[in-house]
């Protein structure tokens, strides 16, 4: 259960910012709450507590980001269409900032592979990354990206769409394909996802 030492009154100004709702809290020791997505946050007088099944919904958003990432995606399919999960990772000159996995239910390799780079892009976003430097082994989604490659799928348009709207909130970005193994940590969070 992560725990955010901050001004709560901040963290909610951050949160409303980013269009989450802040409540009253339940009892007379909570300042406040806040749901999004998995995650449920409780403010406190000096500090905010992030619980849920994925407290990274709310953790990104109330950590101090900025600066330039290297943000990894992958996708994982068993079958084709088949159960599917994404991972991701984002890692500053810090080390890694944060990182995460999820099922995500029936999807295509590359309907898995367009939701993870989406769910990386919306952390590096919530994070406060100005720059971005996206990292992927799926040549397919990164030269569609850039603008190389078109697609005929009207559901991979569409998340394309998506993420180049969600790119331009960024000062500067980058996506380039890289083999497997410089991928490996966020092909591992998905592996990792069909086991929880």
């Amino acid at each position: 259960m992560p725990t955010i030492s901050c001004d709560p009154d901040a963290a909610a100004d951050k949160l409303r910012a980013a269009g989450v709702s802040v409540e009253s809290g339940n009892t007379d020791h909570e300042r406040w709450r806040a749901e999004r997505g998995a995650a449920v946050a409780v403010a406190y007088d000096d500090k905010v507590v992030v619980q849920g099944a994925d407290p990274v919904d709310l953790t990104l958003l109330l950590e101090d980001g900025g600066g330039r990432a290297h943000v990894y995606f992958d996708g994982a399919c068993r079958g084709n269409p088949g159960p599917a999960a994404v991972g991701w990772v984002i890692v500053t000159g810090d080390g890694i900032a944060a990182e995460g996995g999820q099922q995500i239910g029936e999807a295509t390799n590359n309907q898995a592979e367009y939701a993870a780079l989406l769910r990386a892009v919306e952390a590096a976003r919530d994070l406060g990354i100005d720059e971005a430097d996206i990292r992927g082994d799926s040549q397919l989604i990164v030269k569609q990206i850039r603008g190389e490659w078109e697609t005929n799928d009207p559901a991979l348009r569409e998340r394309r769409v998506r993420v180049r709207e969600l790119l331009t909130e960024f000062d500067r970005w980058s996506i380039a394909h890289v083999p497997r193994e410089v991928n490996e940590r966020a092909d591992e969070l998905a592996n990792e996802a069909f086991d929880d």
